[in-house]
């Protein structure tokens, strides 16, 4: 008898990713997966899409959409989530308000107790686009003590930033 070879199995992580509508998540995801730029058009659902990071790990990653009437199906998306990930539109100075109190709430469900938060701050290369500081402030991510966060700025349609996000999303999965 031969010696068993012990196959080795690609891990796969499940992520969430959110925002406002208009925030650039379908553009992110797709332009992360197919390395272009994709014409999207308002997510009604869900876009599913898995990313590989490396030879052992791939990332299911589940973009649901972002409009009002959508925010309330998120809580069926976070069961298994590994990594929440939400995108701001860090050009859109007037929603800001509004991103805080969907990621506030977001946040709050028991699915979510402990899961590491990735903030993405889509549009930086727009000129009227906020620093991550000013986003940070705004989403009171100070206030959110009971899980590890970090918050990056990226821009989706450039393609900036975006091999950066994944890689410390790796790493967040690994710190919960």
């Amino acid at each position: 008898m031969g010696a068993s070879k012990s196959k080795q199995y690609k891990k796969i992580h499940q992520v969430l990713l959110v925002g406002l509508d208009a925030a650039g998540k379908s553009t992110l995801l797709y332009r992360q997966q197919r390395g272009v730029v994709m014409e999207t058009s308002p997510t009604v659902g869900f876009n599913v899409a898995t990313v590989e990071l490396d030879k052992k790990t791939s990332l299911t990653v589940w973009d649901v959409g972002g409009q009002g009437t959508m925010r309330p199906n998120w809580k069926y998306y976070l069961e298994g989530c590994k990594v929440l990930v939400f995108v701001v539109d860090s050009s859109d100075h007037a929603r800001m308000g509004e991103a805080q109190k969907a990621l506030k709430k977001i946040l709050s469900n028991e699915h979510l107790k402990g899961v590491p938060l990735m903030v993405l701050a889509n549009k930086k290369d727009l000129p009227n686009s906020m620093t991550i500081r000013e986003v940070s402030t705004l989403l009171e991510l100070d206030s959110y003590t009971d899980r590890v966060w970090e918050i990056q700025d990226c821009s989706a349609l450039k393609g900036l930033g975006l091999q950066q996000a994944c890689l410390s999303i790796a790493k967040l999965m690994h710190k919960a």
